[in-house]
């Protein structure tokens, strides 16, 4: 994803440990009630069902009983075994990552409803577009566009999951006024949130230094809001020859040597299991929502579109 496209993110939100026996389980429900005082803070997970690597990131991640939120692809091949993880973590929320964008050379892939399905919604080969740049450039049809997320938000109704709501693959599905009614008006279709429909305040580890990946949650999470909820996006990723393959079309810098998108992911996942942030937790220095949590306290009428500037 290119730094305009994150940056967009952004600017759309800002203005409106495993259970090993070394790290434990951290779930907040094993320890007392967190005080008032505390701030709020719920992880998103994304690009869950990617690729295998990812699950069994997200299955680390779930081990350790942190109440957190996944954004599932459902576009993707892998998103079967996501679904078969996600079910036997029933303190994970589970969303769904609207895409109209593939963006890793020689991994691709392609809408639910296929090219002839949504013929302006994908390339020569039917896959969709590499970059948000690209899609907004294309002769896309709106029409095309919501009967393809509505058939993302179908199939993940339809592996038995809960959905509790959805959010935008690197910001397309939200990108101008027009995607985003057609992206609101299919989470109202199916009563689910929309992540950051709910007044939260945003920040992502994306773009941060793979070193720096730790200590930059830490010093974040410090001086977290309290009046609002902090909305943290994170990548994860084990190490494995399927995901030092994946080379990122968008971002130069996610492929340079010993900082490429293995090595961003995998340290997000280490920082994720961290001990440090174990014991936030675990001591109640920071309370852990989820989207369920925002559906059940606010519910869909709640929802409240942050402030567009294009």
């Amino acid at each position: 994803m290119t730094h305009a496209a994150r940056l967009a993110i952004a600017t759309f939100v800002l203005l409106a440990a495993c259970a090993s026996p070394q790290r434990g389980v951290v779930a907040q429900s094993s320890v007392s009630p967190a005080p008032s005082t505390a701030p709020e803070v719920l992880l998103r997970l994304d690009d869950i069902g990617m690729n295998h690597s990812v699950n069994m990131a997200i299955e680390e991640v779930a081990a350790t009983k942190m109440p957190i939120s996944v954004s599932v692809l459902f576009v993707c091949p892998w998103y079967q075994e996501a679904v078969d993880i996600l079910k036997k973590n029933p303190q994970i929320a589970v969303g769904v990552h609207l895409a109209l964008n593939s963006e890793w050379r020689g991994y691709r892939w392609g809408p639910v409803l296929g090219k002839g399905g949504v013929p302006s919604l994908v390339d020569s080969a039917g896959y969709f577009r590499s970059s948000g740049e690209g899609f907004l450039a294309s002769h896309y049809d709106l029409g095309e566009v919501e009967r393809e997320l509505s058939a993302q938000v179908e199939r993940a109704l339809a592996s038995g999951l809960k959905i509790s709501y959805v959010d935008a693959h690197m910001g397309t599905a939200w990108a101008n006024p027009q995607l985003r009614e057609v992206m609101e008006r299919v989470a109202k279709k199916y009563n689910l949130g929309i992540s950051t429909y709910f007044g939260e305040d945003y920040f992502t580890l994306w773009g941060e230094p793979v070193a720096a990946k730790k200590s930059v949650l830490l010093s974040h999470l410090a001086k977290a809001k309290r009046d609002t909820v902090n909305l943290i996006e994170v990548h994860v990723a084990e190490r494995t020859p399927e995901m030092e393959a994946i080379f990122d079309m968008n971002a130069p810098e996610q492929n340079a040597p010993g900082a490429g998108v293995v090595d961003h992911r995998n340290a997000e996942l280490k920082t994720m299991l961290s001990p440090e942030l174990a014991e936030l937790v675990r001591t109640g220095k920071i309370r852990l929502v989820t989207y369920q949590t925002m559906m059940t306290r606010i519910g869909p009428s709640g929802l409240k579109p942050p402030r567009l500037v294009m």
